[in-house]
């Protein structure tokens, strides 16, 4: 690590100590004497994570450790990466939005009508909405199929008892818990707020039907009788975050597999050692493609040496440009062989939230999106993470055309959406494009 570098990285590690403690990630090669650098710095292990060619530890120190022992630290022989365990959001958790938002959907909830939606009753609304239409869905699975692999999505957790994702799930992990079983985002709520949620299924189909805004990200399509008990209980700012982006992955490739990791909480936070996790995890476990609806603003040493894993591997990684309205570096979607997504509008134009320049590889429409919500409930969604839903799910549509798809290839495809000069890709996602030039392209 040169000097330079070293600089960067020790200052923006005495700023995250002061924000966040003397908490850090430490990546050591498999076999190390972990208990000998702890000794020798001054560290206490919290937790670790081993994979097969290196293990990775949360380590805390009574005391931040000064640069030259940070320094020190990152040149022992068998260590990997040195970073603090710095937390990072999800993109959506400070982005307000109304009912008055919901215009673009025109009069589409004015009917309770349902379908069938490969072996799934949902709302017809969730499959028969413009950003469907956008990128020509239906032509898509007619021509081309309807996807297959895994996708593992990094978010705060899934419902999994969702009657349109019954059949779409794998065994995750629960990161903030550390246990297999809670992934769950009815998890994160009290009983009462849990059980107002489940009664609102068949309600949500009758005329008792309202359009609130009931969180600071999401505009949520739920009963007046659940709203009113909600409003009462309060609902934490990201709650229903993960289940969103679930649905859109699942409502592009329906016949492919969700793995859900939940590594946020319910407030929108998580730690860097718990992403770092759950993307080597993914990996370990057989994911082809990881949906990252989360961003960062600082280049992370641990974060990008977690996504190299992976995508050594053959893993596609899918990530989130951020919602600052800025052109900007947002992590890990600026890393190389990530794909990072900028959102647009029906009008394919780049929407006013939305990253651009190299957090942005490519775009797909981001506004006024109808998906899942826990309690077997539906969402009206705009931001980031749910482009990169989209692209997420897109990669796994492509799968069975090209069952070792790979960064350059996906790219290729993407490139042949519809053509846009927005500072984000060379082109807005249109699946039916995409998949006749891969098709072609073999």
């Amino acid at each position: 690590m040169t000097q330079t570098r070293w600089s960067v990285l020790a200052a923006g590690l005495a700023f995250a100590q002061l924000c966040f403690g003397a908490d850090y990630v430490v990546e050591v090669e498999a076999g190390t004497n972990i208990a000998s650098l702890a000794s020798k710095y001054g560290f206490t292990i919290v937790k670790s994570y081993a994979g097969p060619t290196e293990v990775s530890y949360r380590v805390t120190t009574v005391q931040p450790l000064t640069a030259q022992a940070l320094q020190a630290l990152s040149r022992e022989k068998s260590v990997e990466q040195v970073d603090s365990n710095a937390t990072i959001h999800s993109p959506e958790s400070a982005h307000p939005q109304g009912s008055g938002k919901l215009e673009p959907l025109g009069t589409l909830f004015d009917s309770r009508a349902g379908t069938y939606f490969y072996g799934s009753h949902v709302l017809a609304a969730y499959v028969n909405q413009p950003g469907t239409a956008m990128i020509q869905l239906a032509q898509a699975h007619l021509s081309f199929g309807t996807g297959s692999g895994i996708v593992a999505i990094i978010d705060t957790g899934v419902d999994t008892g969702h009657p349109a994702l019954l059949n779409a799930l794998v065994p995750g992990y629960d990161f903030t818990r550390d246990r297999p079983d809670t992934v769950s985002e009815l998890h994160d709520l009290t009983p009462d707020a849990a059980a107002a949620l489940n009664q609102s299924t068949v309600e949500i189909l009758d005329t008792k039907k309202a359009v609130v805004a009931l969180s600071q990200s999401t505009v949520e399509i739920l009963d007046q009788s659940t709203v009113e008990i909600l409003d009462a209980q309060g609902l934490p700012s990201a709650f229903g975050h993960g289940t969103m982006t679930a649905g859109l992955v699942h409502l592009v490739a329906p016949n492919a597999r969700i793995m859900p990791l939940k590594a946020f909480r319910a407030d929108g936070s998580a730690s860097l050692f718990d992403i770092d996790r759950a993307i080597r995890y993914a990996t370990d476990h057989g994911a082809n493609v990881i949906n990252m609806s989360f961003s960062y603003a600082m280049d992370s040493p641990v974060l990008k040496a977690a996504i190299q894993y992976a995508t050594s591997h053959g893993v596609l990684a899918v990530a989130s440009s951020g919602n600052d309205g800025r052109e900007m570096a947002a992590y890990p979607a600026s890393y190389p062989y990530v794909i990072g997504v900028g959102s647009t509008n029906f009008s394919d134009r780049r929407s006013p939230f939305s990253n651009h320049g190299k957090s942005a590889r490519t775009s797909a429409v981001g506004e006024a999106l109808v998906t899942l919500y826990p309690g077997g409930n539906y969402a009206a969604v705009w931001g980031t993470s749910f482009s990169t839903a989209l692209v997420s799910g897109a990669a796994a549509l492509m799968r069975p055309l090209d069952p070792r798809l790979r960064y350059g290839s996906f790219c290729d495809a993407l490139d042949r959406g519809v053509q846009l000069d927005l500072d984000m890709g060379d082109a807005r996602l249109d699946l039916f494009r995409s998949l006749t030039s891969l098709l072609r392209s073999r």
